[in-house]
C-alpha cells in the first residue's frame, strides 16, 4: 500500500511539473503548425492534460483536452472513438462545471457555445469564400502578418474563433506557395496563406460567408519560386535501407478470406509492387519473403537488423468471421505496444497465430513492455504517414475506401526490430469488396504507390 500511495504522489508530482495553462497553450501553439511532428506533440501534450484532469477533478480542462485530443488524433489518424465518445457524452447535456480555485465543494455551471461549422470552402475567381452554418459575429476573425526574414517566408493568418472544421485542407493558387486551413484549438479555426513575397490580400464578411480576395500580380503567376510545387524527393534518400515484409507464407497461409483467397498471396502480390516503386524512387529495399516460403516472426525482424535497415514494413490482411464479414472493412496501420485494447489484441492473434516461440503469453507481453520504448514514438509517426499515403493516393482513384486509423498492437513480427517498424492491414480480405479490390493489379499498384508516399513523408518530416 505504500508503494502504491508513493507512486501516485511521484506521478502527481511530475504532472505538476508544468501549470496546465503552460501545456494548453503549447499544445493549443503546436496543433495549428499542420506538420505531422507538431501535431503528435500537441496530442501527447493533450493526453497528458486529460491525465491531469482525472486526479485533479478539473472538469473544464478534462474538456479542452478530450476537444484537443479528438481534433489532433483525427488528423493523425489515430483511433479516437473512445475519447470522442466521453466527450460526446459530456457536450449531451450542453453543461459542464468548472471547479473555483480556492474550493473543491463549490461549482459553478456553464454553458457550452455551439461553434460554427464550415459548410464549404471554394474559389471564386481570386476571392476565396468560407461559408458557415452561422452567421459570423464582430470580432470573431482575428487577422495578422507574420514575417520571418531569416527565412524570407510571409504568413497571413486568419483566426475564426467559435468555430471549427471536420478534415483540414490544403488549398491550392497559383502565385501563393501554400494555403492551409486547419483546427489550431478545439474553438479556433485557422486559415494561412504563406508565400516568399508579400501578398496583397483583404477581407469582408458577408453574413455566414468570410472572403478573401487576393491580387496576385503577372510576375507572381510566373515566378516558379512561389508555385506550390513537390521536392525532388526522388534523389534524396537514396542511402536509405527499407524491408518489406509479405506476412506469412508456406505452412502458414494466414486468413482465408472470400473466395477462398490466402492472405499469404495477395500480401506478396502487394509486397512486390510495393519493392519495386520504392526502388524506383532510389531506394534500397530487401524482402523477407520473395516467394511462398514460412519464415518464423522473430527471424523477420532479424534480417531488417542483419540489413541495418532504416524502416520495416510487415505487410497483412484483416480478417473476421463470416457472421461480420460484410460490415468489417478498412485499412489501418499498427505499431508495436502491449496494448489492452480488444480490437489490437484480437487482431495481432491472428497475425501471432504462426509464431513458434516457446515463451507463453505471459513471457511474451512482458517481454513487449521491455522492448516497445526505443522506437515507439518513430514508429508511430511512421505509422500515421503511411496511413495518410494510402488513404490520400487510394481516394484519388477508388470509392469507399475506408481509414480504420492508426493503433497499437502486441504485434510479435515488430518485437526486436532496431528501427522504425510497422505493421500495415491493407484491408479486410474477408469484406467481398475490399477482396475484390485488393487482388486487382491495379488497385494494387495505386496501394503501393500511397505506402511509398507515406514513406516520402516520413523522411521529409524526420
Amino acid at each position: 500500500m505504500f508503494r502504491f500511495f508513493s507512486s501516485l504522489f511521484l506521478l502527481v508530482s511530475l504532472l505538476g511539473a508544468s501549470t496546465n495553462q503552460d501545456i494548453l497553450k503549447r499544445a493549443e501553439g503546436l496543433a495549428g503548425s499542420g506538420k505531422t511532428n507538431e501535431l503528435f506533440r500537441a496530442y501527447n501534450d493533450y493526453k497528458n492534460l486529460y491525465l491531469r484532469s482525472i486526479i485533479s477533478g478539473d472538469s473544464s480542462l478534462k474538456i479542452k483536452s478530450l476537444n484537443g485530443i479528438v481534433v489532433t488524433g483525427k488528423e493523425l489518424h489515430i483511433d479516437v472513438s473512445q475519447y470522442s465518445d466521453e466527450l460526446k457524452k459530456i457536450n449531451s447535456h450542453n453543461t459542464y462545471k468548472v471547479s473555483k480555485s480556492d474550493t473543491r465543494s463549490k461549482t459553478k455551471t456553464v454553458k457550452l457555445e455551439p461553434l460554427s461549422r464550415v459548410k464549404s470552402v471554394k474559389w471564386d475567381g481570386n476571392d476565396l469564400v468560407l461559408s458557415f452554418d452561422t452567421v459570423l459575429k464582430n470580432g470573431q476573425i482575428k487577422y495578422f502578418v507574420l514575417h520571418d526574414s531569416k527565412k524570407n517566408r510571409y504568413r497571413y493568418v486568419f483566426d475564426i474563433s467559435s468555430s471549427s472544421i471536420s478534415k483540414s485542407k490544403v488549398l491550392v493558387k497559383k502565385g501563393v506557395s501554400r494555403i492551409k486551413l486547419n483546427q489550431y484549438n478545439p474553438k479556433t479555426l485557422r486559415l494561412v496563406f504563406e508565400n516568399r513575397e508579400k501578398l496583397n490580400l483583404h477581407f469582408t464578411v458577408d453574413k455566414n460567408d468570410l472572403i478573401i480576395s487576393l491580387l496576385i500580380t503577372e510576375k507572381q503567376v510566373f515566378n516558379k519560386s512561389t508555385l506550390r510545387t513537390l521536392p525532388k524527393k526522388y534523389n534524396t534518400h537514396t542511402n536509405k535501407i527499407i524491408v518489406v515484409d509479405p506476412g506469412h507464407g508456406g505452412k502458414d497461409s494466414g486468413a482465408i478470406g472470400y473466395r477462398h483467397y490466402y492472405e499469404k498471396n495477395l500480401v506478396l502480390s502487394i509486397a512486390k509492387e510495393l519493392t519495386q516503386t520504392l526502388k524506383k524512387r532510389g531506394y534500397k529495399v530487401y524482402m523477407t519473403r520473395d516467394r511462398d516460403i514460412f519464415i518464423k516472426l522473430k527471424e523477420r525482424t532479424a534480417y531488417a537488423n542483419r540489413k541495418d535497415a532504416d524502416l520495416f514494413i510487415s505487410i497483412h490482411a484483416n480478417a473476421v468471421c463470416s457472421s461480420k464479414a460484410e460490415k468489417a472493412c478498412g485499412i489501418e496501420t499498427y505499431f508495436l505496444s502491449p496494448s489492452r485494447s480488444a480490437r489490437a489484441t484480437s487482431v495481432a492473434e491472428l497475425e501471432n497465430s504462426a509464431d513458434l516461440s516457446d515463451m507463453n503469453g505471459y513471457g511474451k507481453t512482458t517481454f513487449l513492455k521491455f522492448t516497445t520504448n526505443l522506437n515507439r514514438i518513430a514508429s508511430n509517426k511512421l505509422a500515421i504517414d503511411l496511413q495518410r499515403g494510402m488513404l490520400g493516393n487510394l481516394r484519388k482513384h477508388h470509392k469507399g475506401v475506408i481509414d480504420a486509423g492508426v493503433r497499437e498492437g502486441p504485434f510479435w513480427v515488430l518485437v526486436g526490430a532496431q528501427m522504425p517498424a510497422v505493421l500495415v492491414e491493407v484491408g479486410f480480405i474477408t469484406n467481398p469488396e475490399e477482396a475484390k479490390k485488393l487482388v486487382n493489379k491495379t488497385y494494387e499498384k495505386h496501394l503501393a504507390e500511397g505506402i511509398a508516399n507515406g514513406v516520402e513523408s516520413y523522411f521529409i518530416n524526420n
